[in-house]
């Protein structure tokens, strides 16, 4: 291997952990409150993977089908974007992955700079992506089925508490007041 093809491996994995981070920072400075939700996903980790897993994993297979077996380019074009519409799903949830690790990772910044959370956590969680085969093979797969999931879940209306009835105060009934132009009795 020669130096031009060791600097473009390590261009291009470089560049693909940027895009990740960029797309996370995207993500939260258009719909912070979409990737709150998301957050908040990420407190079932298995059930987000699995709901995940549910819309994906279909999606991704009717998109390459629909790309590679048939002829008209036009409907090649749809099967390609059936199959990128998981892709960016997972990465505009998984910001509120990225979110959450940031969160555990505070900095007296972050209340006046909240897209701050979303740079540190993306960070972290994208050298997490330079494992060698398990970072490659199973955490990028699994950010972005959980990311999916996420923003699945936090698309769904949630059922907003009823708010408490009030207790009401007992009723109490005075008894009439008589008039009359006597003196009161005064006790002895």
């Amino acid at each position: 291997m020669i130096m031009a093809d060791v600097l473009a491996v390590f261009l291009l994995v470089i560049g693909l952990l940027l895009m990740f981070v960029v797309f996370w920072l995207a993500a939260m400075a258009l719909f912070p409150a979409a990737i709150g939700r998301a957050e908040e996903k990420y407190s079932r980790p298995i059930r987000t993977t699995l709901v995940g897993a549910a819309v994906f994993a279909p999606l991704l297979f009717l998109g390459i089908v629909i790309s590679s077996k048939v002829p008209n380019p036009a409907v090649k074009l749809l099967g390609a974007a059936i199959a990128l519409v998981p892709l960016l799903l997972g990465l505009f949830g998984s910001a509120g992955l990225a979110q959450r690790i940031g969160r555990g990772l505070p900095s007296p910044t972050d209340d006046a700079q909240p897209w701050r959370r979303v740079l540190r956590g993306g960070s972290v969680l994208a050298l997490t992506f330079l494992l060698p085969f398990f970072g490659q093979f199973f955490l990028i797969p699994w950010v972005l089925i959980s990311g999916t999931g996420a923003v699945v879940g936090s698309c769904r209306k949630q059922k907003q508490p009823q708010p408490a009835s009030m207790p009401t105060a007992p009723t109490v009934v005075l008894p009439p007041v008589i008039e009359s132009n006597e003196p009161p009795l005064l006790p002895k």
